[in-house]
């Protein structure tokens, strides 16, 4: 066991950021320096085969082990609590073996539901209502689903991931019901820890955010995610109620079956990327103990150094 694990036996390190901010990076290079480990805390890293899109880093860049990645299929439903429960004995695991856990990602919801004490609300049957929601997401898709949630419970809406359709679904048939998916989420927001967690953003200026994910969206495209988007698409990806609803999967799946042109889905990639990099900037903005890392200013070395000397000061 090295000092610095001796020494931050027992914590957390968390580098969290919107898309496009170099959060994996600087994980991973943080995680070399600790003789640690990187925890991806992203809702869609989890399905094995979506690489490219999701911008998992490929197994000959890594400086450290990556986990929490390819852990399930496409087409099978995996929800913030079964992520809860894994990633929580992803951590365990690491800890009791004195290996610093450095989670890494921008989905909030999964990050609180982690380090968190939370319980989430849970779905119910398929009754005829749901199946009439279920349906209109395949016809319509997810996103007119979030959107009429927005629009009806913005609340809500914030703490749900616009490609999670069952819990989209799940908080629209509460609403129905006369309460509310946050009012069942609870005091989620206070930040009553499970873990030690100390925690740094990375922070940007939004157009300069705006055009990175603009040229890493051409870069996916220039590596392949066509290619892959295809693959999964023959196994069954577009019946994937979650997985095919992921930025830059649905678009080129559309693409795929003749509904728009390749030039007008890559565009609709980029548009949702920075909408979504928009949405997880308001989600990380409201937890104050976020320290942020302004990357205008500095370089992904620079900020790994930051965090691990902040992480050795305690």
């Amino acid at each position: 066991m090295s000092q610095d694990a001796q020494a931050s036996h027992g914590r957390t390190i968390c580098v969290v950021g919107p898309t496009g901010s170099g959060k994996s990076e600087v994980a991973d290079r943080v995680a070399e320096r600790l003789g640690g480990a990187v925890i991806s805390v992203d809702a869609m890293q989890v399905y094995r085969g979506m690489d490219i899109g999701t911008a998992k880093t490929p197994p000959s860049s890594r400086r450290a082990p990556l986990l929490m990645v390819d852990v399930c299929d496409p087409g099978e439903g995996y929800s913030a609590q079964r992520f809860q429960h894994d990633a929580r004995q992803v951590i365990d695991d690491l800890t009791c073996r004195g290996i610093v856990p450095v989670l890494c990602g921008g989905t909030g919801l999964y990050l609180d539901a982690t380090i968190d004490e939370l319980s989430l609300p849970e779905g119910s049957g398929g009754d005829a209502r749901r199946k009439a929601l279920e349906r209109r997401a395949e016809v319509e898709g997810a996103q007119v689903l979030h959107d009429e949630l927005e629009a009806r419970d913005p609340r809500s809406a914030a703490l749900i991931h616009p490609h999670n359709v069952r819990r989209t679904i799940r908080a629209i048939e509460l609403l129905d019901d006369g309460t509310s998916y946050a009012a069942s989420y609870g005091s989620s927001r206070s930040h009553e820890p499970h873990y030690d967690a100390r925690i740094w953003g990375l922070a940007t200026d939004r157009q300069r955010l705006y055009d990175r994910i603009d040229a890493r969206v051409d870069g996916m495209m220039a590596s392949g995610l066509l290619d892959e988007v295809r693959t999964l698409g023959a196994h069954g990806l577009d019946r994937a109620p979650t997985a095919s609803q992921a930025i830059g999967y649905k678009e080129l799946l559309e693409y795929l079956a003749g509904a728009c042109t390749l030039d007008e889905a890559v565009t609709r990639v980029k548009r949702r990327s920075r909408r979504y990099a928009k949405r997880q900037l308001t989600w990380l903005r409201h937890d104050d103990r976020v320290r942020w890392i302004d990357m205008d200013v500095t370089d992904v070395g620079h900020a790994a150094e930051t965090i691990v000397s902040d992480w050795k000061v305690g």
